[in-house]
């Protein structure tokens, strides 16, 4: 900070502030984040989660730094590997899970035999993903298998 900064804080100081924090501002508030905007770019990343930050903001018709913000703050998603994801389980995604396992404990504890319907073995499907290629690959490792 210069010397006049720290003359001007001074002053401030001695005369009673005891906040850090910029002084409100005369000037028009944010309106393109609202709940319209947040549900419609909502709608258009869950029906394609690979659009980009930018094609998103032109649909809605807000910038891309609003848009941005939508997705990090508003909706929780994070970008990964070009495509959108949300950081947390929605609560229908919770709801579900709960009544999977529901189910299963209800088979479990109404059939004896309920844990040797379960297939195991030494086969597996491993499912690769290229980042830059953006291409997938899957590869049977059955016995024998390298």
């Amino acid at each position: 900070m210069t010397r006049t900064q720290c003359c001007e804080w001074f002053k401030r100081f001695k005369e009673g502030r005891i906040s850090v924090g910029n002084d409100p501002r005369p000037g028009r508030s944010s309106t393109s984040i609202n709940d319209d905007h947040v549900k419609r770019v909502s709608a258009v990343i869950r029906g394609n989660r690979r659009l980009t930050v930018r094609e998103v903001a032109d649909e809605v018709g807000i910038s891309i730094g609003f848009s941005h913000q939508i997705f990090t703050e508003k909706i929780e998603m994070r970008r990964v590997s070009a495509k959108f994801v949300p950081r947390f389980l929605t609560d229908d995604q919770k709801e579900n899970r709960v009544e999977i396992i529901q189910e299963m404990l209800t088979s479990a504890n109404g059939n004896e035999n309920f844990l040797k319907n379960i297939i195991t073995g030494d086969e597996m499907w491993v499912h690769g993903y290229d980042v830059e290629t953006k291409m997938q690959s899957s590869q049977w490792m059955g016995k024998g298998s390298p």
